[in-house]
């Protein structure tokens, strides 16, 4: 059985990312939050999944990143068969992009 599946998630924490309003409040609510190495670890698999989505190939990615070949699978398997919230964030800020040209 899967560890997050033995206790109901809670939709505190998600509501509460909601709120920040900056890059500044959000990275001061995540360095509170997180360990330097939790930290460096959301960001470095965020840049993956980036690259990823840019289709760069994994020896690119892993000598760009430094993330582990097992790192880089996990990540794509996310983009191909997760619940699609890296696709929304992408598309969201490439909507954001456009729209400031």
């Amino acid at each position: 059985m899967n560890k997050q599946n033995k206790k109901p998630r809670s939709d505190e924490l998600y509501k509460a990312i909601l709120t920040l309003k900056t890059v500044d409040e959000c990275k001061m609510f995540f360095d509170d939050l997180c360990t330097v190495t939790e930290l460096q670890a959301i960001e470095q698999r965020y840049q993956v999944a980036t690259y990823l989505s840019q289709g760069m190939i994994y020896n690119d990615i892993l000598e760009k990143t430094g993330a582990s070949s097992a790192t880089i699978s996990r990540v794509n398997r996310s983009l191909q068969y997760g619940k699609g919230g890296y696709a929304v964030v992408f598309e969201r800020l490439a909507n954001d992009k456009s729209d400031g040209e």
